[in-house]
């Protein structure tokens, strides 16, 4: 279990897919279904479309448009939102994530989801499972343009929340992602190991990193905030 010095943090922001929810159904659905549906409407092989797919993500990784549905339905003329809802069935909360988050709430932590995942995922993430009723406010960066891997978005993102940067911890899957947290300044970082439950266990050295949310739990209790925001 990594330590974390729970008396020094008051804010806690979360990314959502593999983070709070099991990464497998976003896997499953650009890797698998996404190119098996091209395929089908296209007549090329599964495994053509699979590896075009795959070199235009790496073309656009880590900007905005990776992030929006928008840009992938002008590219593919097609409705990527009735396409995720066909295998929507996949969606699930990790087992170890609403402990976790009862445990912030109850000890006065303020809670925020910050996904770089389109304003529509988030909204068909959160009616499967039922996300927004734990955790204080949900944030998708696309309202600001920018990306978690921008600094901009972190600059943005600090005035819309108003929090202190050396108390606070924010939890992702996405090591490139948590650099750039480090680089702003968050005083305190945790990475997650396990983020697809088909996938095997990921050896992260570069930060602490948890594969169980519930080691954690009876520490946060301890130390609850004194003056919670």
């Amino acid at each position: 279990m990594p330590f974390l010095p729970w008396s020094e943090i008051d804010t806690v922001l979360l990314d959502m897919d593999g983070t709070l929810l099991d990464l497998h159904f976003d896997n499953h659905f650009w890797i698998e279904h996404l190119p098996k549906k091209i395929a089908e409407r296209s007549g090329k092989s599964v495994d053509e479309c699979k590896t075009t797919m795959l070199a235009h993500y790496q073309q656009v990784f880590g900007q905005i448009q990776w992030y929006c549905l928008d840009y992938w339905a002008d590219q593919l003329n097609m409705d990527i939102m009735a396409a995720k809802r066909e295998v929507q069935h996949l969606i699930s909360m990790r087992p170890d994530t609403l402990p976790f988050l009862d445990a912030l709430h109850d000890s006065g932590r303020k809670v925020v989801l910050v996904t770089n995942a389109h304003p529509d995922s988030l909204s068909l993430k959160v009616e499967h499972t039922q996300l927004d009723s734990h955790i204080d406010e949900l944030i998708s960066t696309h309202e600001f343009g920018v990306t978690k891997e921008s600094q901009q978005l972190w600059q943005q993102l600090r005035q819309r929340l108003n929090f202190d940067p050396a108390r606070t911890l924010f939890v992702d899957d996405s090591v490139p992602i948590l650099h750039a947290a480090k680089r702003f300044g968050i005083g305190h970082l945790l990475a997650v190991s396990n983020p697809d439950s088909k996938q095997p266990l990921r050896n992260i050295n570069e930060f602490p990193a948890i594969s169980d949310y519930r080691t954690m739990v009876d520490e946060i209790r301890q130390h609850p905030v004194k003056n919670p925001l």
